[in-house]
């Protein structure tokens, strides 16, 4: 269970990072995409995207 918690951490982190990239292909904006100003830093929880990304993943590893 702790391998899934980091995955998932790291995927997180890493979206996190493209966010700006991805906001201009239309991620970032789903509901349940969380997006908030703390310590003058603007943050960014993208379960939604999260969710649609792994999805999308894991139906191109399946293809291949």
């Amino acid at each position: 269970m702790i391998r899934w918690f980091l995955v998932t951490l790291l995927a997180l982190l890493l979206i996190n990072g493209l966010m700006p990239w991805l906001q201009k292909l239309g991620f970032g904006k789903l509901p349940g995409d969380f997006s908030f100003r703390l310590l003058g830093r603007q943050w960014f929880i993208p379960l939604s995207t999260t969710i649609v990304l792994s999805l999308l993943a894991s139906l191109v590893s399946k293809i291949v």
